[in-house]
């Protein structure tokens, strides 16, 4: 009976080792087919990060994406692993995107083939619970791909019109007379043009990034999360616009020079760290009036 015993331990350790074997060979063999299918993406979309100072913040996205991960790590590890076939699928259907965009030389749907490729891989070899517990770092990586051209030049005029008509409604409250033609606002001492640069589109992209890092950061409510992602839209167009009316009254009531060189971009950084300065303060006064409401109906903080 001892030796039997002994023989089904060995037996079972053995079986044991060899799926442990197999599950390294299958994640090599993975690792191996990823890169060759997406070396050339990524090296290209970190590329972009880098020449275009619209998406520079994509550098950061991912590196956030792995602290989430490892704070969470011993969450992550209690979880069990139950392996799912469904994620078959979407891994097929990330191949069809994949096949679709570097066909139709669409770098956008390349690239967001790679996250619906790590999405279905999670739900292969962990399952759905898995996919459920690692959804928020997943979904953060979108914000690393840079927006569609047709989309991100559809969104580049109506904020330089939004921009241009707020600046020219608030400049005149400060005596500065305007008139505006489309993204041209005619002051006395000279024309500023709201160009593709000034439209506040790259405050916007990386004022959204940022408010999801710090939701993250500062509390675990989602509501609260969502709310500052949402609220960023809107801050980033007031700073945008707020950057226009002070060039405005620097060209007005200094020079007209100030309106480019140092003075332009320094009026950028300051009203990029105004928007933080808001949405810190949004942030403060919702959580506050959340804490009040939970008072006054007898709840604990």
């Amino acid at each position: 009976m001892n030796q039997l015993t002994q023989l089904e331990s060995v037996s079972e350790e053995f079986s044991i080792a060899s799926r442990s074997y197999t599950v390294w060979w299958q994640a090599v063999v993975l690792i191996l087919l990823m890169i060759w299918l997406y070396s050339s993406i990524v090296f290209h979309l970190a590329l972009q990060w880098w020449q275009d100072p619209n998406f520079s913040h994509g550098f950061f996205v991912p590196a956030f994406s792995i602290f989430v991960l490892w704070r969470d790590r011993s969450r992550l590890l209690s979880l069990p692993r139950q392996p799912s076939s469904w994620g078959l699928l979407i891994v097929a259907f990330s191949m069809c995107v994949l096949i679709v965009g570097v066909l139709g030389a669409e770098l956008f749907l390349s690239r967001v083939s790679l996250l619906l490729l790590l999405a279905g891989l999670i739900v292969v070899f962990f399952g759905t619970g898995y996919f459920r517990a690692v959804l928020f770092p997943l979904s953060f990586l979108l914000l690393m791909i840079p927006i569609p051209t047709i989309v991100f030049n559809q969104i580049t005029l109506p904020l330089q019109i939004l921009a241009s008509k707020a600046a020219a409604a608030f400049l005149p409250w400060l005596g500065v007379p305007v008139l505006r033609e489309g993204n041209i606002i005619n002051l006395p001492a000279m024309s500023l043009e709201v160009a593709e640069a000034c439209s506040g589109i790259r405050s916007l992209v990386s004022l959204v990034t940022l408010a999801a890092i710090y939701g993250y950061a500062v509390s675990s409510m989602k509501w609260l999360r969502v709310a500052l992602v949402l609220a960023a839209v809107p801050i980033a167009v007031v700073a945008n616009s707020l950057r226009i009316v002070v060039t405005g009254l620097l060209v007005q009531y200094w020079s007209p020079d100030k309106a480019e060189g140092f003075f332009h971009s320094f009026s950028g950084l300051l009203m990029f760290l105004a928007s933080l300065a808001m949405l810190f303060v949004l942030q403060q006064a919702l959580v506050r009036g959340y804490r009040g409401r939970r008072r006054s109906r007898g709840f604990p903080h």
